[in-house]
């Protein structure tokens, strides 16, 4: 596991360190010297002198990306404004619609969720072509709203968190009842509480998947000012690859840094949702 745990980083801190390196220094490192005999191809030169810690540290990279490209900061924002209100609505209808698949005993309910589930089956390709008609008509397009609205609906939420609500007795419910309480109060004062490790576990999977979306922002977005960092990081390395690797760490930061916060709460939610990878 160490090992597997060593290649996965080794990518990441390849990344940090050649984001202190100098222009000059970067190019040096990837440049091909020597004789490297190629089959079918004859000799010719070879082989990379890669290092992993800088000569000379610089935070000049971090200054182009931060200071003198204000569009990479733009970009961030707009990721920003696309993911959070993804996470707070798929949070909340998730809760709600688990905790009634969980706990509410209505007719049906059994099969409605089977349908429902079924929705996580189908590709994003599958389902491309109906959210681009109705977002055409609803005239929501070229706007976050296309991309937020069937965010906040997923099934993968209300799954993940019903498997969790699954595990909480009855008989706290049955309790809350007794005391007058009803469902919402319920739901806010007994069910809340109790999956707060689901809710964060959540948090975290949310965050990691629609922070690297591609395919929702190309299609719905046709304005490229209004696009996420995610589209603009595959052009920002034209002509200067230690502001790539800069901008690339600092792509990368907030998933770091939440997934360091909430490490535990992912294992346990995940865990208690009886989710396998």
């Amino acid at each position: 596991m160490g090992v597997i745990a060593a290649a996965m980083l080794f990518p990441i801190a390849v990344t940090f360190t050649n984001s202190l390196m100098t222009e000059d220094e970067i190019g040096y490192n990837y440049h091909l010297i020597g004789k490297m005999a190629d089959i079918g191809a004859g000799e010719k030169d070879g082989f990379i002198n890669l290092k992993l810690l800088p000569d000379w540290i610089s935070f000049r990279q971090y200054a182009e990306v931060l200071v003198h490209k204000p569009k990479f900061l733009h970009m961030f924002w707009n990721s920003v404004f696309l993911v959070v209100p993804i996470i707070a609505g798929q949070v909340l209808v998730a809760s709600l619609a688990a905790y009634a698949f969980a706990k509410l005993r209505f007719w049906g309910r059994e099969k409605l969720f089977v349908v429902y589930l079924m929705t996580m089956l189908m590709p994003f390709q599958v389902t491309l072509v109906p959210n681009y008609m109705i977002a055409d008509k609803l005239g929501l397009m070229n706007s976050n709203s296309a991309i937020i609205l069937p965010g906040i609906f997923s099934a993968f939420g209300v799954f993940m968190l019903r498997q969790f609500m699954a595990h909480i007795p009855y008989l706290y419910i049955e309790a809350a009842k007794m005391d007058g309480a009803g469902h919402l109060r319920i739901f806010y004062r007994v069910i809340v509480p109790l999956v707060k490790p689901g809710i964060a576990a959540l948090v975290v999977l949310l965050f990691a998947d629609n922070w690297n979306m591609v395919e929702q922002p190309l299609i719905f977005l046709e304005e490229a000012m209004k696009q996420p960092l995610s589209l603009y990081l595959s052009r920002i390395n034209e002509g200067a690859r230690g502001v790539a690797f800069a901008a690339s760490v600092v792509y990368m930061a907030p998933m770091v840094m939440l997934f360091l916060y909430a490490e535990s709460y992912l294992v346990e939610g995940i865990q208690l949702s009886g989710i396998k990878g």
